[in-house]
C-alpha cells in the first residue's frame, strides 16, 4: 500500500519528562527504546514505558509485513497539568514529528481513556488508521488486596488534587464532628443544635465544592477577572430570592382579590408566578447590567448581546404577566388592552434587536473586532478557545 504510517506513543501527563527527564518528541525505534528504558528504571510500575514498547512492537510488525511504503515510530509527551496545556504541547510535538516524517496515516498507542481524549487533535493533523490500547497484565500472587490499597493510597498522597477529595474532605468532616462532640460534652441539651449546624455547614461546603468542580468554576480566577459580574450575579440572585419570599407572603391576599372559584393548587402556582414575575425580571436586569459594565471595561465586542438581552426583558415581563392573568381569567387576551400589550411586547423585541445590531457594528469598529465574525456568536465565544 502506497502510504507512510506513523506509530505514535502518547504520554499526555509527561511522565517521561517528570520521572526520566526525557523531552518529547522522540523519533525512531532506538531512541524510543532508550526513552522507555529510562522510564522503566525510574519507575518500574509506570505503564507509559509499556506503551512505548507496544508501539515499537507494532512498528516491527508493520515493517515486516511490508504493507506500507514507510513506517516510523515516535513518542510525544504532554504536560503534568493535564488539559489545555498538555494538549497544546502534544499538538506542537506532533507537528514537529510530521515535519520530519510527513505521514499519511497515524496509529496512536495509549494505556487508557485519558490519553485517547487527544484523538481529535491528532485527527486534525493526519488521518487515524487504527488505535492500540495497552493493558498491563498483573501477577495474581502479587496483586493482592493489600498491595492494591497501599499503591493507590500512595498515589492519592502524591497527587494534590486527589488528596483534597479523598483525604481532605473526609478529614474536614471528622474535624467538624469532633468539635461538635466536644462542645456537646458541656451542653448535652444543645447536641441537636450542634449537629444541625455541623450538618448544614458540611452540606454547604460539599455542595459548593461539587458545584465549582462540576462547572469548572475557579473562584480565585473568577473573582480576579470578573469581579463586577460576580457582584451583579449575587445582587441579582438576592433580588430574585427576596421577590420570591415576598410573593409567597403576599400570595393569600392576592388570591382574595380574584374571583376564579376555590384556590386550587394550580391557581396558587399561577398566581405565585404572576407575583414573582417582576422581581425575577428585575434580578435578571441587575445581572445584565453587571455584564454590560464588565464587558465595557474589558472592551468586549460582545457587549451588544447583553444590551439586546436587557432590552428584551420588558417583553418577557409582559408575556409572563398577560399569560398568567389570562390563565386566571383576570385578563381578556383578545380585547383592545390585551392586543395593545401584545403589540408593545413585539415592538420591544424588534427595537431591542435593531438597537443591538447597530451597537454591534459600532463596537466592532470601536474595538477592532474582525469583520468576518459570525453574527450568531454568543457570550461564550469570548472565553478561551483552544485550537489544536
Amino acid at each position: 500500500m502506497n502510504m507512510r504510517v506513523l506509530v505514535l506513543a502518547i504520554d499526555r501527563d509527561d511522565d517521561f519528562g517528570k520521572k526520566a527527564g526525557v523531552k518529547g518528541p522522540v523519533i525512531g525505534k532506538g531512541k524510543c527504546i532508550d526513552a522507555a528504558l529510562k522510564l522503566s528504571l525510574a519507575d518500574p510500575e509506570d505503564s507509559d514505558a509499556n506503551v512505548v514498547y507496544a508501539a515499537v512492537k507494532l512498528y516491527d510488525e508493520l515493517k515486516s509485513a511490508g504493507k506500507f511504503d514507510e513506517v516510523e515510530v515516535a513518542l510525544i509527551t504532554g504536560h503534568p497539568k493535564v488539559g489545555v496545556e498538555s494538549d497544546m504541547e502534544l499538538a506542537r510535538q506532533l507537528d514537529e514529528v510530521l515535519k520530519k516524517f510527513p505521514a499519511d496515516g497515524l496509529i496512536p498507542v495509549t494505556d487508557g481513556a485519558e490519553d485517547e481524549q487527544v484523538f481529535p487533535i491528532l485527527a486534525s493533523r493526519v488521518r487515524i488508521l487504527s488505535s492500540r490500547r495497552v493493558v498491563i497484565k498483573q501477577n495474581e500472587n502479587i496483586e493482592t488486596t493489600y498491595y492494591i490499597i497501599y499503591r493507590y493510597i500512595k498515589e492519592i498522597l502524591n497527587d494534590p488534587e486527589a488528596a483534597k477529595v479523598f483525604l481532605g474532605i473526609p478529614g474536614f468532616i471528622l474535624l467538624l464532628y469532633g468539635i461538635g462532640k466536644l462542645i456537646s460534652i458541656g451542653y448535652p441539651q444543645g447536641m441537636n443544635i450542634v449537629s444541625g449546624i455541623v450538618t448544614g455547614t458540611l452540606l454547604l461546603l460539599l455542595g459548593g465544592y461539587a458545584f465549582t468542580k462540576g462547572f469548572k468554576f475557579r473562584v480565585r480566577e473568577t473573582l480576579g477577572n470578573q469581579f463586577i459580574e460576580v457582584v451583579s450575579v449575587v445582587a441579582g440572585v438576592l433580588v430574585m430570592i427576596a421577590g420570591m419570599i415576598n410573593a409567597y407572603r403576599t400570595l393569600p391576599s392576592a388570591l382574595q382579590n380574584i374571583n376564579s372559584g376555590p384556590a386550587t393548587s394550580v391557581l396558587k402556582f399561577i398566581m405565585y408566578i404572576n407575583q414573582v414575575n417582576a422581581a425575577v425580571v428585575f434580578g435578571i436586569g441587575v445581572i445584565m447590567v453587571g455584564r454590560i459594565v464588565q464587558a465595557y471595561l474589558k472592551k468586549d465586542y460582545h457587549i451588544w448581546y447583553h444590551f439586546a438581552a436587557i432590552g428584551i426583558l420588558p417583553a418577557l415581563w409582559i408575556t409572563v404577566d398577560i399569560t398568567t392573568k389570562y390563565a386566571m381569567s383576570m385578563f381578556e387576551l383578545f380585547s383592545v388592552s390585551g392586543m395593545l400589550e401584545v403589540m408593545v411586547a413585539i415592538l420591544d423585541i424588534i427595537l431591542s434587536v435593531l438597537v443591538a445590531t447597530r451597537l454591534r457594528r459600532r463596537f466592532r469598529v470601536m474595538w477592532g473586532e474582525a469583520a468576518g465574525s459570525a453574527d450568531g456568536e454568543g457570550v461564550e465565544d469570548s472565553g478561551a478557545e483552544v485550537s489544536a
